[in-house]
C-alpha cells in the first residue's frame, strides 16, 4: 500500500494510508475474523450444539476457574446482553453453575459444570490448533509486532470518555 504524504490528523498520526485503503485494511481485517470462525462453525457449533458466544463463554470461565459476567465482557469484548443470553443457554443445558456471591448479592459467580469441563477438555485443543496453524509459519519477532498493534487497536477501540461512553461508538455514529 502507498504511503500518504500528509500528515495524519484526528488522533491518527503515524497513519500512513488514505482513507480508502483503511477501509480496505478494515475488510481485510472482517475477512481474517470470518476465516477465524470456519473452524468453530465446521467442527464445533453443530456438533455440540452450542453459539459463538456460549464458546467464548464457555472457554474464558473454563480458562479462570470462576468468574462474572461482566469480566467476561470485559475480557472477550461481547457485549453485555449476548454474554447474559450466553449464561441463560449454558445454564439451561447444564454446562456452567451460577452462584449468587454471598459478600456482593448482585454479582454472580460462573463456574463450570461437570459436563462444561468435559466439553471444555474437548474443545480447547481446537483453540490450540487453530492458534497453531495460524501463527505457525510467522517470524518471533512479526508475532511480538502483531501482539503488540492488537493491544494497540483493543486499547482504542475500549477507551472511554469522562462519562464513561465509549469513545469509539461516539466517533463512529453516521451522520443523523
Amino acid at each position: 500500500m502507498r504511503e500518504n504524504s500528509m500528515a495524519a490528523t484526528d488522533n491518527r498520526a503515524g497513519v500512513h494510508l488514505d482513507e480508502a485503503e483503511e477501509v480496505i485494511l478494515l475488510h481485510r481485517l472482517l475477512k481474517l475474523t470470518n476465516r477465524l470462525m470456519a473452524p468453530f462453525s465446521v467442527h464445533l457449533s453443530n456438533r455440540h450444539k452450542i453459539s459463538i458466544n456460549e464458546f467464548r463463554l464457555l472457554m474464558t470461565i473454563g480458562a479462570l476457574g470462576r468468574t462474572a459476567s461482566h469480566e467476561v465482557a470485559d475480557l472477550t469484548g461481547v457485549n453485555a446482553m449476548s454474554i447474559s443470553r450466553a449464561v441463560a443457554t449454558l445454564q439451561k443445558h447444564g454446562r456452567i453453575v451460577v452462584e449468587r456471591d454471598e459478600n456482593n448479592k448482585r454479582r454472580k459467580w460462573l463456574r463450570l459444570s461437570e459436563e462444561g469441563k468435559r466439553l471444555y477438555e474437548i474443545m480447547r485443543p481446537q483453540t490450540g490448533t487453530v492458534a497453531h496453524y495460524l501463527f505457525g509459519k510467522l517470524e518471533k519477532t512479526e508475532l511480538e509486532g502483531f501482539a503488540i498493534i492488537v493491544e494497540r487497536l483493543i486499547e482504542r477501540l475500549d477507551a472511554e470518555d469522562e462519562n464513561g461512553n465509549s469513545v469509539f461508538l461516539e466517533r463512529t455514529k453516521p451522520a443523523e
